[in-house]
């Protein structure tokens, strides 16, 4: 069952949760879509994502967000995605899951304790060596609109208390696995409980694709983190 929810006045401030049909309570994944943060990516890329993990019995809030072109931008986009995640639908021990720009988002909302782990898909976990290499002709700077990258990324804000994990693949050519080892590699020195799996042959859609043969691995890692901070008294009934 899918319901398309508000959680905001802005026409783009919106979610859709999927409940899966057996009665609860179930695990609660918060999904966010990737894009580079525009308006010309919604949330229908990651629907096929979401019908997946709730067929695997994991209630789904697959967010929508103002994005460039519509509103958003620094610190609009994280606002949203922070009211869409203290809605009644999201538990405490929710999970938020994103995908390249949605990845950058999903660590955020670890870092400023909204959730109660977080797992980034070829993640934009590093602003400023994302911004270094001039991702999508230059997005970051259009994104953060004059604000310094420190303030917007997660590689700066450590460490968290709640546990990450990243997947990257190593022939992503959109989103290079740098960002995500760079974000890693600080998170450890910190002392947060973040690890990295790079994944071999592996570009940048296939872990949003659960045909993919990638999906057994994304999804065993959404499972462990979600069994790992949830039980199933605190997930949505």
């Amino acid at each position: 069952m899918t319901q398309r929810l508000r959680y905001g006045p802005h026409p783009e401030q919106f979610g859709d949760l999927r409940l899966p049909a057996a009665t609860g309570p179930h695990p609660v994944i918060i999904v966010i879509h990737g894009g580079f943060w525009r308006a010309a990516y919604d949330l229908n890329h990651v629907a096929p994502f979401c019908d997946a993990l709730t067929a695997a019995g994991f209630a789904t809030w697959n967010v929508e967000y103002r994005r460039l072109g519509n509103g958003g931008g620094w610190p609009e986009t994280f606002e949203d995605v922070a009211l869409a995640a203290q809605q009644p639908q999201c538990s405490p021990c929710a999970v938020a899951v994103g995908h390249s720009a949605g990845g950058h988002l999903a660590l955020l909302l670890a870092h400023h304790a909204l959730v109660a782990g977080a797992v980034s898909l070829a993640g934009v976990a590093d602003l400023r060596r994302a911004q270094e290499l001039n991702l999508s002709r230059g997005v970051v700077d259009e994104f953060l609109g004059g604000y310094p990258p420190e303030e917007a990324s997660p590689a700066v804000l450590l460490p968290s208390g709640v546990p990450v994990r990243l997947l990257h693949g190593l022939r992503d050519e959109i989103v290079p696995p740098e960002i995500s080892t760079n974000y890693v590699d600080r998170a450890k020195l910190a002392g947060q409980d973040a690890e990295l799996l790079a994944l071999p042959e592996t570009g940048h859609f296939e872990l949003v694709n659960p045909e993919s043969l990638q999906w057994p691995e994304v999804y065993r890692t959404i499972a462990e983190i979600s069994a790992m901070v949830c039980s199933s008294s605190s997930s949505v009934v």
